[in-house]
């Protein structure tokens, strides 16, 4: 079982994750770029049941998607680095910040969603799916 290790700029919050990611998704959606401040967030889901949060706590943003969902935002209240990710259809999984992860040589998206809003300049992956808004259930 593999074990991943990360947190924030500070070192303030620091997360371990048991377990292998179920997905790694390049998201071009208006939230995930205002959230992250950059053209597109890499977000590699877990099961929740395999992160635990192993000092500090994180602070917790909640709002209302275009598309209806509640979204969870975690990050750092001393530095603000962005560590998690959650939403009301994916009961269960957490997206984490791939940015925020120690060692992210191992992150290869699968997918690029949202393409339908991504920035001009942005060139996909020919090793990528690609969906215009969120990937079909």
């Amino acid at each position: 079982m593999a074990k991943f290790t990360g947190g924030c700029l500070c070192g303030a919050v620091r997360y371990e994750v048991s377990g292998e990611p179920t997905r790694i998704v390049n998201c071009h959606c208006d939230d995930c770029r205002k959230v992250t401040g950059a053209a597109f967030a890499t977000n590699v889901f877990f099961k929740e049941s395999d992160i635990t949060v192993t000092q500090g706590t994180p602070k917790v943003f909640q709002h209302t998607s275009d598309a209806g969902s509640t979204m969870t935002k975690e990050f750092c209240g001393n530095c603000g680095s962005q560590l998690f990710g959650s939403g009301s259809r994916g009961v269960g999984m957490k997206g984490i910040r791939a940015g925020s992860m120690d060692d992210p040589s191992g992150v290869v998206p699968a997918l690029d969603i949202y393409i339908s809003r991504k920035l001009p300049g942005v060139v996909l992956s020919d090793n990528t799916e690609h969906h215009e808004e969120m990937r079909p259930q």
